[in-house]
C-alpha cells in the first residue's frame, strides 16, 4: 500500500512538472496575457513637440487598458539631440521590445537599422518614404509604419502673406541636417516664390548658431517661416524675442513651435498626433495587425493657432488672423 501511495504521488508530481515546464514554454500570444508587453520609445531630442506625441501615444494606449507597469512596460530613452547615442539606445531598446515607437526620423531610422522584424511606428516624421522607413505610404511593406507630420505648407504660407499682405522677402529658417526640415523649406520656398515674393533661406547646423543666424534673417527680411524642425523648436523663445525685437511675424510649422514663439499657424497638434499613433499600436497589440498592412497617416486633426501674447507683442489684432477659406 505504501509502494502504491509513494508510486501514485511520483505520477501526481511529474505531471506538475511537466503543466509547469509546458506553460513556461508558451509564448504571450498562446498564453492568457498575464505577461506585459514590453513598449519601448525612442526620442532623437527634448522639446515640446516630441514630448507632446510621446504623451499622446501614451495616453491613446491608456485608453484602451494598455496600462504602464500592468500590462505594458514602457521604456523612453531620449538622446538630448546627440545622434551618436541614437544607434546604441535603439539597439538597447531592440533587445527588449514586443513594440517600439520612433520620434522623429532619425529615431525612426535609427531603429529600423537594428531591427527587421520588431514592429515599428514613427510620428513627427514628415517624408517617411523618402527617408527610407516604408517602400510606400500606401503599403509599407516592411516591419514600420506611422504617421506623418507633413504639414500644409500652403496654406501656412497664405497665412503669413495674410498676415503681412505688404511683404517683400519672407525668410525661411531650418537645420540643414534635418531632412525633414529640408523637404518643407523647399515646399515653403516655392510658394513664397510663387505668390510674387522673394524667399531668403538661412540655416543652422545646432542650437548655437541659432541666435546669430536668426538675428541676421530677420534684419533682412518682413516675416519668416520656420518649418517643424527639431532645433528651431528647441530654440523657439529664442527666435521669438528675436522675432518681437525686430517686430516680425513668424508662422511655424507646428501649433507647439507657436505656442512657445510664433504668432500664428495652421497646423498640427502633436499630442494628437501621438494619440492617432497609439490607435495604430492598438491594432498590432490587440489584433496582430502587421506593420506592413498599417498604411502611413497623416494628421487627422489640423487648427488655426494664434499666439495671443505674441500678437499683442506685435501690436496685432488676435482675432483679425484668419485662414481663408
Amino acid at each position: 500500500m505504501d509502494m502504491m501511495k509513494k508510486f501514485s504521488k511520483g505520477l501526481l508530481g511529474f505531471g506538475f512538472l511537466l503543466i509547469v515546464l509546458g506553460l513556461g514554454a508558451c509564448g504571450r500570444t498562446e498564453s492568457t496575457g498575464e505577461e506585459p508587453y514590453e513598449v519601448g520609445i525612442l526620442l532623437s531630442a527634448e522639446h515640446s513637440a516630441l514630448t507632446s506625441a510621446q504623451e499622446g501615444f501614451i495616453e491613446e494606449l491608456e485608453a484602451n487598458n494598455f496600462i504602464d507597469g500592468e500590462n505594458i512596460n514602457i521604456n523612453i530613452l531620449n538622446s538630448q539631440g546627440s545622434s551618436g547615442n541614437l544607434h546604441d539606445m535603439a539597439q538597447q531598446l531592440a533587445n527588449d521590445s514586443d513594440l517600439m515607437l520612433g520620434i522623429s526620423t532619425s529615431a525612426a531610422q535609427s531603429l529600423a537599422a537594428v531591427d527587421e522584424e520588431t514592429p515599428i511606428l514613427f510620428t513627427a516624421t514628415t517624408d517617411p518614404e523618402g527617408a527610407g522607413l516604408v517602400e510606400s505610404v500606401e503599403a509599407p511593406g516592411g516591419n514600420v509604419t506611422g504617421t506623418s507630420d507633413m504639414v500644409p505648407f500652403e496654406e501656412q504660407i497664405d497665412l503669413l502673406i495674410s498676415i503681412v499682405p505688404e511683404s517683400e522677402r519672407v525668410g525661411i529658417i531650418f537645420n540643414s541636417s534635418e531632412p525633414n526640415s529640408q523637404v518643407q523649406a523647399d515646399l515653403a520656398s516655392q510658394a513664397i516664390e510663387a505668390s510674387g515674393r522673394e524667399a531668403v533661406i538661412m540655416t543652422v547646423t545646432s542650437t548655437n548658431d541659432v541666435q546669430q543666424v536668426a538675428e541676421r534673417l530677420a534684419s533682412e527680411v518682413d516675416a519668416i517661416y520656420i518649418p517643424t524642425d527639431n532645433t528651431l523648436s528647441s530654440a523657439a523663445t529664442t527666435v521669438g524675442d528675436i522675432a518681437i525685437e525686430h517686430q516680425i511675424p513668424i508662422v511655424a510649422g507646428s501649433i507647439d513651435h507657436t505656442a512657445e514663439g510664433g504668432l500664428a499657424t495652421y497646423g498640427i497638434d502633436y499630442h494628437s498626433l501621438g494619440k492617432q499613433t497609439g490607435k495604430m499600436a492598438v491594432e498590432i497589440l490587440e489584433k496582430g495587425t502587421e506593420p506592413a498592412d498599417l498604411p502611413v497617416e497623416t494628421a487627422e486633426k489640423l487648427d488655426l493657432f494664434v499666439n495671443e501674447e505674441m500678437a499683442e507683442a506685435l501690436g496685432i489684432d488676435p482675432s483679425s488672423i484668419q485662414i481663408e477659406e
